[in-house]
């Protein structure tokens, strides 16, 4: 997203002062309290709120055009998951950017799953988690929370206790998806926070391994191909679901040996849009753990 279009959306959000109180409340604590609550809000969320995949664009460019986002919601046979029938459901993912979601607009085109940020780091949380984690639900969407990493701030183990603390949990009930684990580009700095690969292998194993002693589950990994391979030498293909950034017509050559595909981000026009591959009951089934 442009910085323009984001400051044309943060221009036009108008949001009660009660619906601001279902947001994060430690977040809330650090505004000044004679600031105008929803220009503080908004000035938070252009500061620290990076959205999924925000930082791939901004590096790899997105590419989609009307053509290839058809062509990227139809079945890729090469990349079928094994035992699964060749299908897809249409989803999408959403940031505190995008402030109260119509939630019934979003069904009414098709969406069904979500995942949206709940945390960045230990410090950040989305002021409208609530609105756009409990409303997609309520709206009948299977959803789910994405943290987005920053390595060089805490510790693996850290970042994921603070996301399972502020919204990323699980719960076996058929319509929330395990948490996921946002990898991409630095947007304070070095493209890989400073980490070398076999360190940054060990940050996220550092968070796999946590999140899967406190939730039961393992997170879905987010990520491009690219950033993978400059970052990271290690392999997570036998417990984490790849959930993978390419903005074209095709999902293209997938990380570090996963040899398929759970979710696929293929454009952030109009917004962030996602496939799952396979079927809705395959999707009901990655809820169900």
């Amino acid at each position: 997203m442009s910085t323009s279009r984001r400051r044309r959306l943060f221009a036009a959000l108008v949001v009660p002062a009660t619906l601001l109180l279902l947001g994060s409340t430690a977040q809330a604590a650090t505004f000044s309290p004679e600031a105008d609550p929803v220009s503080a809000i908004n000035a938070d969320i252009a500061q620290h709120d990076h959205e999924l995949g925000s930082q791939i664009r901004r590096v790899e460019g997105d590419k989609s055009t009307p053509d290839s986002q058809k062509a990227a919601q139809q079945p890729q046979p090469g990349q079928a998951i094994p035992g699964q029938v060749l299908a897809t459901v249409a989803g999408m993912d959403v940031a505190g950017y995008q402030g109260n979601v119509d939630w019934a607009n979003w069904w009414n085109q098709g969406k069904r799953f979500v995942w949206t940020k709940a945390t960045e780091s230990t410090s950040y949380t989305n002021p409208y988690f609530a609105q756009q984690y409990n409303g997609s639900y309520n709206q009948g969407f299977i959803r789910g929370a994405y943290h987005f990493a920053t390595p060089n701030t805490a510790s693996g183990a850290a970042q994921a206790r603070y996301f399972v603390a502020h919204g990323g949990g699980w719960s076996k009930d058929g319509r929330t998806l395990p948490g996921a684990l946002d990898m991409e580009y630095n947007p304070y700095g070095a493209t890989c926070y400073g980490l070398s690969k076999a360190g940054m292998t060990s940050w996220i194993l550092d968070f796999h391994d946590t999140y899967h002693s406190l939730t039961g589950r393992y997170p879905v990994i987010y990520t491009s191909t690219s950033w993978w391979g400059s970052c990271v030498s290690g392999d997570f293909s036998s417990t984490a679901p790849l959930w993978v950034a390419r903005y074209a017509s095709s999902v293209g050559t997938l990380p570090y040996n996963w040899g398929f595909y759970t979710v696929w981000q293929y454009t952030s026009s109009p917004l962030d849009q996602d496939t799952f591959n396979g079927a809705y009951d395959r999707l009901q089934a990655l809820a169900n753990g």
